[in-house]
């Protein structure tokens, strides 16, 4: 068993004296782990740092066994990721979400570019946390738990929509929530993907999908705690206010 295709690298852990086992996210063949011989040798170890763009061929006796890759890298990204605390952040907090949402070997080529284009804006501050949201919003609908936030569920309206109903994901209005309102979440602007999309109203968004990561997905998945890399990028959005 063979195949060739190109990869994000989510993850990468030692396997004996010199070997190392990579995870990464495929175009085409999903969240797909396997080994590289040589991988902590001085010439491979640079290459496999999260994040990285890599030309992968993947070889296997078995469809079923872990197989070994050999690696090319295409991009690295590791100096935008080091050029200050957000991007260092985001980058492990997509890694690390991507490994903790995506089932192994199943393809979900969509949110692959999509996640794709995030890591290529890494550095670039001042339009990074919107993006990052957005991406959220796109990880938890491939996930299956998005967000219907086109009209009131209350009212069938779409003016005013200020809320998310935390049982149904769907957008409520000031109108339609009534005396339920302080048992609504929040839906600031940037969410409709209006306004300028301050640090602080994306932090509130952000508070808004993190209850259906927390709440939703993760209960899916057997009830696995977040990664703790997505608190540390909101403690560095946190610190930019």
């Amino acid at each position: 068993m063979d195949w060739r295709d190109r990869g994000i690298l989510l993850s990468t852990r030692r396997h004996g004296e010199t070997s190392a086992i990579i995870e990464v996210f495929t175009a085409t063949h999903g969240r797909h782990a396997g080994v590289v011989r040589g991988g902590t040798s001085r010439k491979i170890a640079p290459i496999l740092q999260p994040g990285a763009q890599l030309d992968l061929t993947w070889r296997a006796r078995l469809e079923d066994h872990i197989g070994s890759y050999q690696v090319e890298p295409l991009r690295s990204r590791a100096a935008a990721a080091l050029s200050g605390r957000l991007a260092l952040a985001g980058l492990n907090a997509v890694t690390a979400l991507l490994s903790f949402c995506l089932p192994e070997r199943e393809p979900h080529a969509a949110l692959y570019r999509r996640s794709e284009q995030l890591l290529d804006l890494l550095g670039q501050d001042e339009i990074w946390p919107l993006a990052y949201l957005q991406w959220e919003l796109a990880l938890l609908d491939e996930m299956g738990f998005g967000l219907d936030l086109g009209e009131c569920a209350a009212t069938g309206t779409a003016d005013d929509l200020i809320y998310v109903s935390p049982k149904s994901g769907r957008a409520v209005s000031r109108a339609g929530a009534g005396d339920w309102a302080d048992r609504l979440l929040p839906l600031p602007p940037c969410l409709l993907g209006q306004g300028d999309a301050p640090d602080a109203e994306i932090l509130t968004a952000l508070s808004t999908t993190g209850y259906f990561l927390e709440h939703r997905l993760a209960p899916s998945l057997g009830h696995k705690p977040l990664p703790e890399a997505r608190v540390r990028l909101l403690a560095a959005l946190t610190r930019r206010l």
